[in-house]
């Protein structure tokens, strides 16, 4: 009987847990998306990039030139490719967000040439909105930096 009960209270509370509870942590998910994101960045790959964002997701560069959806998005970093930017690396400042939606703030560097065609190091800092997906991953909606 005891067996009972105890099985009876276990499925009451795994009912009534909230949904996505057993999600990982939001900074752990933001620093797995981040290292995937570089990953993907430094082997010259915007196709990879590019499906690491939402159909709807928006790209606001320093540029000041949004692009929105993944072909946009693409073409975008195919240009950063094309002009020698290399070792990208992000690193997580802050991350937080619920079973749905996982915010992300970092600081981020690549190298590249500088307006001379000089070796130079870019830094500045990035903002991400990811929606957490039906199989737990994380794609980006908004994603913005200087």
């Amino acid at each position: 009987m005891r067996m009972i009960h105890a099985s009876a209270l276990a499925l009451c509370l795994l009912t009534v847990a909230p949904e996505g509870s057993f999600a990982a942590e939001p900074k752990s998910d933001v620093t797995a998306a981040y290292a995937a994101w570089d990953a993907a960045f430094n082997k010259g790959d915007p196709k990879t990039l590019a499906a690491a964002y939402l159909p709807n997701a928006k790209l606001l560069p320093p540029t000041h030139e949004v692009a929105s959806g993944p072909a946009a998005i693409e073409k975008f970093f195919a240009g950063l490719h094309a002009s020698g930017v290399t070792d990208h690396k992000l690193e997580v400042i802050d991350a937080g967000g619920d079973n749905k939606v996982v915010y992300g703030t970092a600081k981020w560097s690549a190298k590249g040439k500088d307006k001379d065609s000089k070796p130079a190091t870019f830094s500045g800092i990035a903002t991400h909105v990811f929606e957490r997906q039906a199989d737990d991953s994380l794609k980006l909606r908004l994603h913005t930096f200087n």
